[in-house]
């Protein structure tokens, strides 16, 4: 017969209930297996990371790994036309920074589709080869920005000097990640290490949205401090490289670069006539709607538009 328990008032005596020794070898056992059942769902540890495995890598911040990118979507430097301002002087930052000698940290910054992401790759590609591969190109997402410290700590003691590009960097004004960001370019104790340059692209020149009450009815008490504190992050770039929409004289020179870079068979009248329809239909004139217009054109002239 089975015992029970029985409380007496508000002390509950177990004395004489029945109990039975438990089985440790049952137990041990099934821990294992449970141990074995998470060891198999736990990721391997990350393989040591080899930094001239590619010219380029992506930062993927929730496994903290930079993976190699074995061929890089770019464009040759000579096919960027309207720009040539801007290409120069960045290729001379980059060319300084790869010879070990002091160079800023850059802002692109503009209108849209004028080439800015692909200024920076063309001018790495171009540096990249002058140096033999001495210098490596790390692309950031912009939702990332938060684990930088994290990837500048695991570029720290590479030999190789490295580009950290961010590309389409703004921030909204309930966003604070941006100061981080302030305090690793320029203002922290240890800083950014000596071979890190930063390349930033953006479509505002000040990075962090300006809405009209910063200007017509700002809430501060003194209303210029709360607009410092935007424009500061931009501040932190030395080189502000600005992109401007381009005329039809620059867009036509873009479209013709394309075409006969990519030997497509068109007469340049045609080209021309046909650049302007598309040029109306998108309502806009720029790098980004001139290549687009090329792909278009080379399907429908059969042509493969092979680097």
């Amino acid at each position: 017969m089975q015992r029970k328990c029985i409380p007496s008032k508000k002390i509950l005596l177990y004395t004489e209930c029945a109990m039975t020794e438990p089985d440790f070898a049952s137990i041990i056992d099934s821990l294992k297996r449970i141990a074995a059942a998470l060891d198999r769902h736990i990721p391997p540890p990350p393989p040591p990371l080899d930094y001239s495995a590619a010219e380029a890598f992506l930062w993927h911040a929730e496994t903290g790994r930079l993976t190699p990118v074995p061929v890089v979507s770019r464009v040759e430097l000579s096919l960027l036309k309207g720009i040539d301002r801007q290409a120069d002087t960045l290729l001379e930052n980059t060319r300084r920074f790869a010879a070990g000698l002091p160079a800023n940290n850059a802002l692109l910054w503009g209108a849209r589709g004028m080439g800015k992401s692909s200024l920076v790759k063309a001018v790495h590609a171009a540096v990249n080869a002058e140096t033999k591969g001495e210098l490596a190109l790390v692309e950031i997402q912009r939702d990332d920005i938060v684990s930088l410290p994290k990837l500048l700590e695991l570029l720290r003691g590479q030999a190789r000097r490295t580009l950290v590009l961010v590309d389409d960097l703004s921030f909204d004004s309930e966003d604070t990640s941006y100061k981080s960001l302030k305090a690793i370019l320029d203002g922290g104790i240890e800083g950014r290490p000596p071979n890190t340059l930063f390349y930033a692209t953006s479509n505002r020149r000040h990075l962090l949205s300006r809405d009209m009450i910063d200007n017509e009815r700002a809430t501060a008490i003194n209303p210029g401090e709360a607009v410092e504190e935007k424009v500061s992050l931009s501040d932190r770039f030395g080189l502000w490289l600005g992109f401007h929409s381009c005329n039809q004289e620059t867009f036509f020179a873009m479209v013709e670069a394309y075409a006969a870079h990519f030997k497509l068979a068109i007469g340049t009248e045609q080209l021309h006539a046909e650049a302007v329809e598309w040029s109306m239909i998108r309502g806009a004139r720029s790098g980004r709607v001139a290549w687009q217009f090329i792909q278009d054109l080379a399907g429908r002239l059969g042509a493969k538009l092979e680097n």
